[in-house]
C-alpha cells in the first residue's frame, strides 16, 4: 500500500501517530511533551552518562522503536536499502546544530507541534523561526547545495544502528549500567512495553508516510506540495482534541510545562533546527526513521544529535525551563545562559557557511 498516495491515508497517518503519542502522554510520559527525538536522545546520553544532569537520564525504549518500526516495514515492505557515503562528517556537524537549537527551544519539532497543540504559545514563536530556518535551508538547496550522493553498501551496515539501540536497550533494563533519573523529566516515563511497542507502530507508519516537520514546510516553499502537512495535520488535531479532554489545554506563554518565555532564542533555536534539517535532509524523526531503513549517513546523524546533547549538558548550552516562584524559592525566567545563546549565534554562521559558500562538484 502506498500511504502516499492521497491526502486521506496521509491524514490517517497522522491521526495514527497523533493517537500513539496521546496513549504515551496517558501513560507517564511527561506533560506537554509525550514524544521528543531530541529529549529523548538527550535523556538517553544520560543514561549512558555522556553527560551528567541528573534530572534528565533514562534509556528511552521509544528511540529503540522509533528505527526499529521503520527498520522492520522497511523489511517487511522491501524498501530497506543499505547506503553511505553522503558527507559523514558534515551530517555528524548538522546532528550536532539540530540538537543545540533543539535544546535551546526545549524540544525538537515534533514537540513544538506537541507543546502548540497544548496551547504553549511559546511554540507558536518557535514555529515562526521553524519555518523561517526550513526557508533559509531551501533557498540554500535551490543555490545548488547538496552533500552529494549515497552508495549501496553490504545489507548489514544499515542495520547496524537498530540492532545496537536494541542491545542498549535490553542492556538498560538488565543490568544497573546505565543511569535513571530519580525526578525531573527524566523519571517520567510510560510503561517500557507501552513505550516500546507504541514507538515500533509509530516508526512504522513514519517510515510509510514519509512524515518530516522540515519537509512538509520545505515541499510547500519549493514545489507548492502541501501533502506532508497533512500528516502534521492529523497529530496537531488528535493531541488537540486529547489536550483538551484531559484539562492539559491552557493557551498562555507562562506557567507551560519545560518551557520558557525567551522569545529570540526559542525563535533563534529553532531557526537552526529548521535550516539544519533542510541541509541534513529531514527533521531529527526522519534521521530515526532513514537510518532505520538502512541510512548509515542518518546513522551518523543520530550520533551527532547523541554527543551534541552531551555537549549541550556539559557546557551549559541547554535552555532552563522556567520557573514560578514558591515560598522559598524566587521565580526562574529560564532560557539559555550566555553560552548557549553564543552557540547558536555560531550555529547559525556555520549553517550559512554550508549553507551558501561550500560549493563542491558532485558526481
Amino acid at each position: 500500500m502506498n500511504v502516499c498516495s492521497s491526502k486521506k491515508t496521509l491524514l490517517l497517518s497522522g491521526v495514527i501517530l497523533g493517537v500513539i503519542a496521546a496513549l504515551l502522554a496517558y501513560f507517564g510520559n511527561p506533560k506537554n511533551m509525550a514524544i521528543c527525538v531530541a529529549c529523548f536522545i538527550r535523556d538517553s546520553a544520560g543514561a549512558m552518562k555522556l553527560h551528567q544532569a541528573t534530572i534528565v537520564q533514562y534509556f528511552r525504549p521509544e528511540i529503540v522503536g522509533f528505527a526499529g518500526g521503520s527498520f522492520l516495514i522497511a523489511i517487511a515492505t522491501k524498501e530497506y536499502r543499505s547506503t553511505a557515503g553522503s558527507s559523514p562528517m558534515i551530517r555528524f556537524l548538522l546532528g550536532v546544530i539540530m540538537m543545540i537549537g533543539s535544546l535551546v527551544f526545549l524540544g525538537c519539532p515534533l514537540r513544538m507541534v506537541l507543546r502548540m497543540a497544548a496551547g504553549d504559545l511559546n511554540a507558536y514563536v518557535a514555529l515562526v523561526g521553524f519555518v523561517l530556518g526550513v526557508a533559509t535551508g531551501s533557498l540554500a538547496l535551490k543555490k545548488g547545495f547538496s552533500l552529494g550522493r549515497a552508495y549501496e553498501t553490504k545489507a548489514a551496515s544499515g542495520a547496524v544502528l537498530p540492532v545496537v539501540l536494541g542491545v542498549l536497550l535490553i542492556l538498560s533494563v538488565t543490568t544497573s549500567l546505565f543511569a535513571a533519573s530519580t525526578e525531573g523529566p527524566g523519571s517520567m516515563h510510560a510503561p517500557i512495553l507501552v513505550s516500546l511497542f507504541g514507538a515500533l507502530l509509530f516508526g512504522a507508519v513514519a517510515q510509510k508516510s514519509r512524515a518530516c516537520f522540515a519537509g512538509s514546510i520545505r515541499d510547500i516553499v519549493l514545489m507548492k506540495n502541501f501533502d506532508l502537512l497533512t500528516i502534521i495535520g492529523g497529530l496537531f488535531a488528535v493531541m488537540l482534541l486529547y489536550n483538551a479532554v484531559t484539562g492539559n489545554f491552557a493557551l498562555s506563554f507562562t506557567g507551560q510545562p519545560v518551557a520558557h518565555s525567551m522569545h529570540v532564542w526559542n525563535l533563534l533555536g529553532m531557526y537552526v533546527v529548521g535550516f539544519a534539517a533542510v541541509l541534513a535532509g529531514g527533521c531529527p524523526l526522519r534521521q530515526l526513521i532513514l537510518a532505520g531503513q538502512g541510512s548509515s549517513d542518518s546513522a551518523v546523524t543520530f550520533l551527532g544529535m547523541l554527543v551534541g546533547a552531551a555537549v549541550c549538558h556539559n557546557f551549559n548550552l541547554a535552555g532552563a525551563a522556567a520557573k514560578a516562584a514558591t515560598e522559598t524559592e524566587a521565580a526562574v525566567a529560564g532560557g539559555p545562559a550566555l553560552p548557549g545563546k553564543v552557540a547558536v549565534i555560531g550555529c547559525i554562521a556555520v549553517l550559512l557557511f554550508l549553507g551558501f559558500c561550500r560549493r563542491e562538484k558532485q558526481e
